[in-house]
């Protein structure tokens, strides 16, 4: 399974580690960014690059997932989910039981994670949570997700 993950600088660390982990569990790992650390770079940048990806893989029947990672995660979601077929998701600590709900419930396709708030071993455990959950499939979460999927603003 492809699997895209981005940060900013807030992430950066966070991300080479969760790099190294991914694909030593076997997913396909793509990297979109930064390459190099920038204390000034900016989290649209590569978000927007990871939620790109996911958006013309859902519309190609492709199933993929994204993992973005930022000081909060609250801005990083706020920009994946401008774009069509995505449906992103934030932990940043607490409950786990949120992460299953975003992928049972709301089939969410992106992670944006807090890395302000989680330690690596934490971020490794949610994403695995995350991934191994599967979306039910229930015909009222279906029927939500396409009444989001066909909000025109």
């Amino acid at each position: 399974m492809k699997l895209y993950i981005g940060s900013d600088h807030a992430g950066f660390e966070m991300k080479r580690e969760l790099i190294t982990f991914l694909s030593e569990s076997g997913f396909d790992v793509v990297d979109c960014g930064p390459n190099v650390y920038d204390p000034e770079d900016d989290y649209p940048d590569y978000v927007s690059v990871v939620a790109k990806n996911i958006s013309e893989d859902v519309s190609k029947d492709i199933e993929s997932f994204g993992i973005v990672i930022g000081k909060s995660g609250q801005g990083e979601a706020m920009v994946a989910n401008r774009f069509p077929n995505v449906r992103c998701t934030v932990f940043y600590g607490g409950s786990k039981h949120v992460l299953t709900l975003s992928r049972e419930h709301n089939n969410a396709n992106m992670l944006s994670l807090g890395a302000n708030f989680l330690t690596n071993v934490e971020a490794r455990q949610a994403i695995e949570l995350w991934l191994n959950t599967k979306f039910s499939g229930d015909a009222r979460h279906v029927r939500r997700i396409r009444k989001i999927e066909n909000i025109k603003i």
